[in-house]
């Protein structure tokens, strides 16, 4: 008998999740922390780590882009890892080398080992994702309690996009920039250690599977070559011989890679995948969540930064505003999803999104406050915790156990592809302007192209919105009368 089926006996804890199982949950939600914190973490410090390793220029982005490439283009690996490996051991060595490589990252004497040491992390991180979403999606079964689970595993990793810049601007204040990669070390080590007695064993292996090698690499290499020309061609140009190299043997492997997974018996992402609605879905949503919502702690970080001249300590201190508003939305999500079902839930929260970030757009002015930007953090905030639940949920409706990770794998792999793609079009666009300026005038141009962006994202979030339409609908009258959670369906259904 599977986790997922066996749940029904073990009640007691909170939210109607298994006494046994709140320990593993409370875990999870850490690990996913962990995860989420190391994406905006650096953001702070990246000036004092440019200052110290002698970055020219702009290159000390590539702090932060050896961990998105790498992350981007490892998800569906570390899924598929998960699915045939096990789930608590891909967890437990994701954080072990999540630990390594931050360490690497704090001592690193030159730029080319805190870029390695990233690009680790990256993978690092890749293994860790899905694992942590499998392992939720088969300890709980589908409808409310996978839906309170995810709430609370959402509500750790939502808030840790913001903490991140928090936590990063108080540990680089006051221990200097390797401090943002030594929290990793105890705290990784701390979680891999405590999943050998918390987190359930992975069961036996009953049939032999294969690993698609051939597709790992072709997809691995393909997506990897792809998040590396979306986050560099900013920087080097679009025209860039590099970049479009890239950008070239980015489609030749992934074309590659969808000849290879047609004609192989155990494909690394069986394409039938697809044809759950609830996961398609689900997967475009994640990629226009981390287009939209996903990219503005980056522009609030050059806002305050570079327009308005926060310290380290004052910056992350301005997003701890919005942290909370998410932490709030993630548990609303949850609620509405029970209720409304996770169509209604999402449009829901791309609505309160679309307008909590047009209040949010004028408060990117040169001459504004930080109290002109919170209502828009707050609205905004709020939305964003709401889509984020509800993502995950949709996303992982309707696939088998066995299968949770690599589903879990293609909707992550949407979401770091998203935010590489929003990154790159809206620095872009937050750029258009600022050539040949100085002193205020450069101010007042950076506010000014990053407010057109803030607007372009609120238009991001409304295609969010008429996309989740797309979901199939069931009234909740309907649900309850059949005991059943309201965003769930048979699959023949789909």
């Amino acid at each position: 008998m599977s986790a997922s089926v066996s749940l029904g006996s073990h009640r007691g804890a909170p939210g109607g999740v298994p006494r046994h199982l709140g320990w593993t949950l409370a875990l999870l939600a850490l690990a996913q922390l962990l995860y989420a914190l190391d994406l905006n973490i650096v953001f702070v410090a990246l000036p004092e780590i440019g200052r110290d390793l002698g970055f020219p220029g702009q290159t000390q982005q590539l702090v932060v882009s050896a961990y998105v490439v790498f992350a981007g283009g490892f998800l569906l690996f570390g899924g598929r890892a998960a699915d045939l490996l096990g789930r608590r051991r891909m967890f437990v060595l994701a954080l072990v080398l999540y630990a390594v490589s931050s360490l690497a990252g704090g001592l690193a004497p030159s730029r080319e080992v805190i870029i390695a040491a990233r690009a680790v992390q990256g993978i690092a991180g890749a293994l860790l994702l899905p694992s942590t979403l499998s392992l939720i999606n088969t300890l709980f079964e589908e409808g409310p309690k996978r839906n309170r689970a995810l709430a609370v595993w959402g509500g750790a990793g939502a808030s840790g996009l913001t903490i991140g810049a928090l936590l990063g601007g108080v540990l680089t204040e006051h221990f200097g920039w390797p401090s943002v990669f030594y929290v990793n070390v105890p705290l990784g080590g701390l979680i891999a250690l405590c999943a050998l007695f918390v987190v359930p064993r992975d069961p036996a292996r009953t049939a032999r599977r294969t690993f698609d090698l051939p597709g790992s690499l072709g997809v691995t290499g393909g997506a990897t070559l792809l998040v590396f020309a979306l986050v560099e061609g900013p920087e080097r140009g679009w025209g860039d011989s590099l970049v479009l190299g890239a950008f070239l043997l980015a489609v030749v492997l992934l074309v590659l890679f969808a000849v290879i997974e047609k004609r192989s018996a155990d494909p690394l992402m069986p394409f039938r995948l697809f044809r759950n609605r609830s996961l398609t879905v689900g997967m475009l949503v994640t990629f226009l969540y981390m287009a939209t919502f996903g990219v503005l702690p980056y522009f609030l970080t050059v806002l305050m930064q570079s327009v308005h001249d926060y310290s380290a300590l004052q910056t992350g201190l301005g997003f701890l505003i919005p942290s909370l508003a998410i932490a709030a939305g993630t548990q609303l999500g949850e609620r509405f999803a029970g209720r409304r079902g996770t169509r209604a839930t999402l449009v829901i929260g791309f609505g309160i999104g679309v307008i909590g970030t047009v209040a949010l757009a004028f408060g990117f002015d040169a001459d504004a406050g930080y109290g002109l930007l919170v209502p828009g953090l707050v609205v905004s905030g709020v939305g964003q915790g709401i889509v984020w639940t509800a993502m995950w949920i949709a996303a992982s409706t309707g696939t088998a156990p066995q299968e949770q990770g690599v589903a879990n794998g293609v909707a992550s792999t949407a979401l770091n592809i998203g935010n590489a793609i929003g990154l790159a079009v809206f620095t872009v666009v937050a750029d258009i302007g600022t050539e040949g300026r100085a002193g205020e005038a450069l101010k007042t141009a950076t506010a000014d192209g990053e407010f057109l962006v803030v607007l372009l994202t609120a238009a991001g979030m409304l295609a969010g919105l008429l996309v989740t339409l797309l979901l199939k609908h069931r009234p909740a009258s309907a649900a309850a009368a059949a005991s059943a959670p309201a965003d769930e369906e048979p699959l023949a259904a789909r």
